[in-house]
């Protein structure tokens, strides 16, 4: 009972396509471009998810730790917020309502009884199955579908986008061109 998959826009379906720019830039400005280009992405993977989340009840972190727990049974609430890159709290905060549901059962671990494990119930399985696919949004799967140049200056570019936003803010506003620096 999945949905039929959208087709990408026609901005994704080739790399080569330039998007029109946005009022108010220059054409030729390519930091436009690219947020373009991020935010086609980025809504074509929300529209996704909320459709995940409309068919599974649930919201998509809680999705997203569903469908961890179901590849990986066994692995504990530690090793689910590793695998997720949340906060254990957060990852607790996540379980919670997927036990509650009978969507998941936490065990005690047979080797250390102060482990507790993981596991997807059928009542879990099928709503898994049900939901419609890929659960991640697409975006794991459109990234296996680039090359490996592609993928490598990607990796690059964004470590370096990532960089740029994760610096302190005074930092960030000193690489910020100065609006009379052009003239």
């Amino acid at each position: 009972m999945s949905s039929p998959r959208r087709p990408a826009p026609k901005a994704a379906q080739s790399a080569d396509v330039l998007l029109p720019p946005l009022s108010g830039t220059p054409a030729a400005a390519p930091s436009a471009r690219v947020l373009s280009r991020l935010r086609v992405a980025c809504n074509a993977m929300k529209a996704h998810l909320r459709d995940v989340e409309r068919h599974a009840g649930l919201a998509g972190a809680q999705v997203w730790a569903l469908t961890v727990v179901d590849s990986q049974p066994g692995l504990g609430v530690g090793a689910l917020a590793r695998a997720m890159d949340i906060h254990q709290s957060t990852a607790s905060n996540l379980v919670r309502p997927l036990l509650e549901g009978g969507l998941i059962v936490a065990s005690r671990s047979a080797e250390d009884r102060r482990a507790v494990e993981l596991r997807v119930t059928p009542r879990g399985a099928r709503l898994l199955r049900r939901l419609p696919q890929p659960v991640s949004g697409g975006l794991p799967e459109a990234l296996q579908a680039l090359d490996t140049a592609t993928l490598r200056r990607l990796d690059r570019d964004l470590g370096r986008l990532v960089a740029v936003l994760e610096a302190p803010v005074p930092a960030r506003a000193r690489t910020r061109p100065r609006p009379d620096a052009a003239a």
